[in-house]
């Protein structure tokens, strides 16, 4: 199912007007300090109302059947406003590994939970050293000698991963890395939080000894799921990142339009004129290249690979940009803890990073094409 203009700008439309109420700043800041990082009452009015955990989930499980486009309209206004909830590593991370694994009889059995907003999930696959590479996995599941398995090894962060009801992890068997899904209760699974940069997306640090777990998929498949996954969501991710970019621009023009200096507004004076400028290109290419890349998603194209990678590439560097030059165009306030402007900066940076960082992310995009 595809939405047209109209349709997408009254998506947009709703999930701004939804996340302006829901999701201030002052909400943003208190979520930051409280544990869990989300509120359970707005998560499930965003299910109630918006339908927004089953947008991509397709009908047959629950979900409404759209694709990365109208996916990425939601995310870049998540992105606009820092949205602290279990979005993106249930609805990006866990629902698109379940469908990649073509595991029918699992997707079945956890996706209309996921749809319907009442079950929250995760993908635990980096380890220490951060890699999304499933050949880094050091992770091991064993037969259990009842038909199933136990995970052990250790896996880091793991976005939401305290509060997740549903963990999928990666783990390597005889056959190679292999998808498995993990209950938050199972006897042997521990959580802790981990203190990072970025205090608007929990991370956790999961440890397995000998916890029960089911495979979803073939086994040693867990290579070609991470490859489609990380595809998909470094789309996602980068219309979160264009989102927070603009959001950036948004703030620097309206505050050089207000703040005056010398006895006019400060957006007068050419160096700031040129950081505006400079920061609207690189928006506008952050938008064009991750809507791009979702547009070759849902027509199934065989460049969409590639796309993928130049959006989480182009959009990392937005934002990255937008960030630091709305903390310059601010002066001394842009500095402080109480102006936003850095809440903005710790998301780009830990998004940047989130899936392996520039040096990965332009290998990935070399590799996609070839070279």
């Amino acid at each position: 199912m595809t939405a047209d203009e109209s349709e997408l700008r009254e998506l947009r439309s709703s999930v701004r007007e939804f996340l302006e109420a829901k999701s201030p700043e002052e909400a943003v800041r208190k979520l930051m300090e409280s544990e869990p990082r989300f509120d359970p009452a707005v998560w499930s009015q965003a299910a109630d109302q918006l339908r927004l955990p089953g947008l991509a989930i397709p009908e047959e499980y629950g979900g409404d059947g759209f694709g990365l486009v109208e996916l990425g309209v939601v995310l870049e206004e998540m992105g606009r406003a820092l949205f602290c909830a279990p979005f993106f590593a249930t609805v990006l991370l866990a629902a698109q590994a379940l469908l990649a694994s073509g595991d029918k009889e699992a997707c079945a059995r956890l996706l209309p939970g996921i749809a319907a907003g009442r079950t929250t999930a995760t993908l635990a696959v980096a380890e220490d050293h951060g890699s999304w590479d499933p050949a880094m996995v050091s992770a091991r599941a064993v037969p259990d000698g009842d038909g199933g398995w136990t995970v052990r090894g250790r896996k880091c962060f793991v976005i939401d991963g305290t509060t997740a009801d549903l963990i999928l992890v990666v783990a390597r068997t005889v056959a190679g890395p292999t998808l498995f899904a993990v209950e938050r209760d199972a006897p042997g699974l521990a959580a802790e939080p981990m203190q990072t940069l970025d205090a608007t997306r929990a991370m956790a640090r999961l440890t397995f000894d000998a916890v029960p777990a089911t495979v979803v998929g073939a086994e040693g498949a867990g290579g070609r799921i991470m490859a489609k996954v990380l595809d998909i969501a470094s789309v996602g991710l980068a219309a979160e990142q264009a989102g927070g970019a603009r959001r950036c621009l948004e703030a620097s023009a309206e505050y050089a339009r207000v703040r005056h200096q010398f006895g006019r507004p400060i957006g007068s004076f050419q160096a700031v004129k040129h950081k505006c400028a400079d920061m609207l290109v690189q928006v506008e290419l952050a938008e064009a290249a991750s809507r791009e890349a979702a547009l070759l998603a849902d027509e199934g194209s065989d460049e969409f690979p590639v796309a993928a990678a130049v959006a989480h590439a182009c959009c990392s560097k937005a934002y990255m940009t937008a960030a630091m030059e709305n903390i310059q165009v601010h002066g001394g306030v842009g500095f402080t803890w109480e102006h936003p402007a850095h809440l903005y900066f710790r998301r780009a940076k830990s998004s940047q990073l989130l899936f392996g960082g520039p040096a990965v992310y332009h290998e990935r995009l070399l590799d996609r094409l070839g070279i």
